[in-house]
């Protein structure tokens, strides 16, 4: 204490030093208070040596001490060797004047079984452990033998694809850059191993440039993680709250696939949840609720307690459904293109589903649907929602345009107006002009989707029309009218068809045919048609498994120069899609097509089969395939045989959204109504595929492998969509 008071002493002099003066004054002029001590000095006058007023800086160096003070006068320290003194007031007698008994020596007993505390660890032995090079920055060391860590493959994946190591390794960090990341990767190994359900797992981090049983270093410093995941947890207790208490709790149950006794697994625990949130909104609980899951993890039993209330709420059944803008998109409207009826059970699938196709209508800029209680569950009664639809109406009217060229249509320019809601609900009118060096159009078209139910389409379009191609001239009026159920990306059907009906009268020229000259030829032609497709590949653009089938039949009846003609026309498509591998797509397609009935001569040119382009004989223009008059023009002909087979192989290029397509193609079409068989032109060759967000874009080569003189030497093809 004293050291610490003269300490203190010393500074507060040192301050009062350097205000002496003005401290003096201050303190002689002052009156004394009235708690002043009435013993104090009147001044601080007594208290400050004259040394530090005459030289204050150099009495605060030599600080406080009295300069005449000796050595010799130091107080001298204990005499260690001295007994100690009797302290005053202990009547207790020093311990070295008592005698303790010899310690007894103690027999070992033979009943003592020590624990073995290490028994069923995990053996680590981290010079024999098993190694994954990741990079050469970064190496994952596995030596727990037993129990084995039978999740490492994945575990390594997902490690390699997170690491902060691997994301921002540019090969020329030093110790201290691998340090840092290698600690945010430590973190991220031990979450993943939560993650797997290994929850008293050791990571064992080194940063150098030799691994242990390693003679030479490598010049570069690399970080190793020997991972002991130790054993793997089980589920515990598993609580669903009041998942009981729902009328379809067995079958609710069993969706929710975790029952105690299994490996815990985060990943595992989390997809369940989703299954038993959508079993609950697809067998009628509109508003059920389920909350996060809570593990309890106890380290003792080597298990997790899963904790997740859930509650149903009661179940419903399906009401009306109820738009938001009656005069735009009618309620009734609404309900028949919904895909279920009042009364039916609540799915969700089908909540979103019809918020998808008010939103595929094209007429609506945003669509929300939302569930509203009607009527609540009474007893074993189901309750009653109704679906509110709201929307916000789009930009009904569109105008568009395009000019492009291509090799078998010259220059074209077509343009378009529309109005899609011009006779609600979804009554559209466009009207269409094309001009072209082959073909000129004009046309207006009718067309109203989801007449009569969801994806249901009629259509009235008349147009006139002249085109020019190799085969044929033809200046045509038509008005056709289909109804059928299509097939969209919405909801790809299996099962999609159409009937229809069309007139025309068409002044076509097709000069020679067997040798006998004509001049141009009007048809009248009226036919009935109908076309049916099964489709079970997995995409309408761009399949990699299933196979799809197409059947056209149109009787029809023709009149040129006073005659009548009768003819059914028919065609069948077949496709199939098969993967092999991992990026490999092999594909067929097959077509047979053939009109009987009429000769030739009574068939109008633009309605007669042709075969060669790049839906049909790559390699071979447009129409090119077929009989041919002496001006080796193609005159069309009655029967038709297609045959198609290519592999779609992946690349990995550009995250896999390239591929390398050979193909081959073949062809004959003969004059008669069977095929004759009497030339078969074939061709080859080499296509890529880029895949896009709307289908993949495709471009070929062909080689005709049998040409003509007249037939050129390649064929190259640009399209949206696969061949076939």
């Amino acid at each position: 204490m004293a050291s610490l008071r003269n300490t203190r002493s010393r500074s507060d002099r040192i301050g009062l030093a350097f205000g002496a003066c003005a401290a003096a004054i201050a303190l002689s002029t002052a009156s004394p208070l009235a708690a002043q001590d009435s013993v104090a000095p009147p001044s601080l006058e007594d208290l400050i040596p004259d040394e530090a007023v005459e030289n204050s800086d150099d009495w605060a160096r030599r600080g406080t001490d009295d300069p005449g003070a000796s050595e010799t006068d130091v107080p001298a320290g204990p005499d260690l060797e001295a007994p100690i003194a009797e302290l005053p007031g202990m009547s207790v007698a020093w311990p070295e004047d008592i005698e303790l008994e010899p310690l007894q020596s103690l027999e070992p007993e033979q009943d003592i079984e020590f624990a073995q505390l290490l028994e069923g660890a995990p053996q680590i032995a981290v010079d024999e452990a098993e190694l994954e090079e990741l990079s050469s920055t970064l190496v994952l060391g596995f030596p727990q033998k037993e129990p084995p860590f039978s999740q490492r493959g994945d575990f390594v994946d997902r490690f390699e694809a997170l690491s902060t190591i691997e994301e921002l390794g540019g090969g020329d960090e030093n110790v201290a850059q691998l340090a840092a990341r290698a600690r945010e990767d430590e973190e991220l190994l031990g979450n993943l191993l939560r993650v797997y359900g290994y929850y008293d797992g050791e990571i064992i981090r080194t940063i150098g440039t030799r691994d242990a049983g390693e003679d030479a270093a490598v010049q570069r410093p690399r970080v190793r993680f020997d991972i002991v995941p130790g054993p793997r947890y089980k589920v515990g207790v598993v609580d669903l709250g009041e998942l009981g208490t729902a009328s379809d709790a067995v079958s609710l149950r069993r969706s929710f696939g975790i029952e105690t006794g299994d490996y815990l697994q985060s990943d595992t625990i989390i997809a369940e949840r989703f299954d038993l949130d959508r079993a609950l909104g697809e067998s009628g609980y509109a508003f059920a609720e389920i909350d996060e899951p809570e593990l309890l993890i106890d380290h003792e039993r080597v298990e997790g307690d899963l904790t997740m209330p859930v509650r149903p709420n009661g179940k419903y059944v399906f009401g009306e459904v109820i738009s938001s803008d009656e005069a735009f998109l009618s309620s009734r409207h609404l309900a028949s293109i919904a895909r279920f009826d009042p009364g039916d059970v609540y799915q969700r699938s089908l909540e979103f589903d019809l918020r998808r196709a008010v939103t595929a209508t094209g007429l609506v800029s945003t669509a929300g649907v939302e569930v509203r209680e009607v009527e609540p569950p009474q007893g074993d009664e189901p309750g009653v929602v109704a679906i509110d639809v709201t929307m916000e109406r789009a930009k009904l009217r569109t105008i568009s345009g395009a000019i492009g060229y291509g090799s078998e249509e010259g220059v074209r320019i077509q343009a378009s107006w529309e109005h899609r809601n011009l006779f609600p609900p979804e009554g559209a009118l466009r009207l269409r002009s094309i001009l072209g060096t082959r073909e000129q159009l004009a046309g207006i078209t009718f067309r109203k989707n989801n007449f009569g139910g969801r994806d249901k389409v009629l259509t009235v379009d008349a147009y006139a029309s002249s085109i020019d191609t190799v085969a044929y001239d033809a200046r045509t009026v038509a008005l056709t009218g289909t109804y059928e159920r299509t097939s969209t990306l919405l909801f790809q059907k299996p099962l999609a068809w159409g009937v229809g009906a069309e007139v025309l009268a068409t002044d076509e020229r097709n000069r020679i045919v067997d040798g006998i000259a004509r001049p141009r030829q009007t048809y009248f032609v009226g036919a009935l048609f109908g076309r049916a497709t099964l489709d079970t590949s997995d995409s309408l653009l761009d399949p990699t498994r299933g196979y799809r089938v197409t059947g056209f039949l149109a009787p029809e009846t023709s009149r040129t120069r006073g005659q009548q003609y009768y003819y059914l026309r028919n065609r069948v498509d077949a496709s199939y899609y098969q993967s092999i591998g991992d990026r490999t797509i092999l594909a067929a397609r097959a077509a047979f097509a053939s009109i009987q009935g009429a000769d030739l001569i009574g068939v109008a040119p633009s309605r007669r089969l042709y075969a060669g382009g790049g839906g049909s004989v790559r390699g071979y223009g447009y129409q090119a395939i077929g009989p041919k008059n002496e001006f080796m023009e193609p005159i069309g002909g009655r029967s038709l045989v297609e045959a198609s087979i290519e592999a779609r192989i992946g690349t990995g290029f550009l995250d896999g959204a390239v591929s390398v397509v050979p193909f081959f193609d073949l062809g004959s079409v003969s004059t008669s109504a069977t095929p004759d068989f009497g030339e078969i032109k074939m061709g080859a060759g080499l296509g890529l595929r880029y895949t896009t967000g709307f289908g993949p874009i495709r471009f070929d080569v062909g080689i005709p492998l049998n040409p003509e003189p007249e037939d050129s030497a390649v064929g190259v093809y640009i399209s949206l969509g696969q061949a076939f």
